[in-house]
């Protein structure tokens, strides 16, 4: 077996989706339209570019991030036709008449029209003027900030740290004096890169902000042992431009609508729990008295 079909076989196990089951169902059924492309037939049953769409959609992070183009399609269609191929021995042994599986299928039939009304809420709610409104309230909101640029020697003791100093003040370079002697891996001959005050634990966030660019601090100490930081720079922190955080502005616009939605339906329906006490019985939460106007 090929490396590439013991991929398909390990997404053939995660691909459980809705999306999934409805390709999976209109194959079953041989069901395509006027305008689908046959891509390839397993036993007479077809496999149409919609298929493969669908499919696309669905496996998504599944698929292996190498592969582009055509070769993503070709991977996907050896996941197809081993599904298809899979699905005709299940229709054989009749598993589609067992109460388990109309059971799943309920399910993901369930989960299906969730997704789709959810995807419909998401395409209405991403529009330009909405994403440019919510990245204006976040600009807008944003509270002045200061960022900071600094390298550090971080080491495990005051001793170590003592000595560390005198070299940098004795006119040793920094990044060199951190490169032999800082136990910090992620941070190259000491450089932190810019940071904001409570990104760091509050120890060295405040002895830095205290700091005038050019100076170098007495040893710090915290959690992680001690540090010498040195200040290269220190500027206002800048609101990101809108073509860079787009995505992520268009994230918050769809969640934020799909969350008011499921909020709103929750709001005015009877939701009655097993797992919780229904109001008024002896175990239920005592109502909130109402407040005076």
């Amino acid at each position: 077996m090929s490396h590439a079909r013991k991929n398909v076989r390990s997404l053939a196990r995660a691909a459980l989706g809705a999306t999934a089951l409805a390709a999976l169902l209109a194959m079953s059924a041989g069901a395509t339209t006027a305008a689908a492309k046959t891509l390839a037939k397993v036993n007479g049953v077809e496999i149409t570019d919609e298929d493969l769409k669908l499919a696309l959609e669905d496996l998504g992070p599944a698929i292996p991030r190498q592969l582009e183009g055509k070769a993503r399609e070709s991977y996907v269609l050896d996941f197809l036709i081993d599904e298809q191929l899979v699905v005709q021995q299940a229709q054989a042994d009749k598993l589609a008449e067992t109460p388990d599986f109309a059971k799943k299928l309920a399910y993901l039939r369930d989960k299906a029209l969730m997704e789709t009304l959810l995807g419909n809420v998401a395409q209405k709610a991403a529009t330009e003027a909405a994403i440019k409104q919510a990245y204006d309230e976040a600009a807008k909101n944003q509270k002045p900030e200061t960022e900071y640029h600094a390298h550090h020697i971080l080491v495990q003791s005051e001793d170590e740290a003592k000595a560390a100093l005198k070299r940098v003040k004795g006119g040793e370079d920094f990044g060199k004096v951190a490169t032999e002697l800082s136990k910090d891996p992620g941070a190259k001959g000491g450089d932190l890169g810019w940071f904001t005050k409570d990104r760091m634990v509050p120890e060295f966030g405040e002895a830095a902000a205290k700091m005038e660019p050019g100076q170098i601090s007495e040893p710090v100490k915290t959690q992680f042992g001690w540090h010498i930081i040195k200040l290269d720079e220190k500027r206002p922190k800048v609101f990101p431009p809108l073509d860079q955080v787009k995505d992520q502005v268009a994230r918050y616009v769809v969640q934020k609508a799909q969350s008011e939605l499921v909020m709103k339906l929750r709001d005015g329906a009877k939701i009655e729990r097993a797992d919780q006490p229904a109001e008024g019985s002896p175990g239920a939460k005592p109502a909130e008295p109402e407040k005076k106007k």
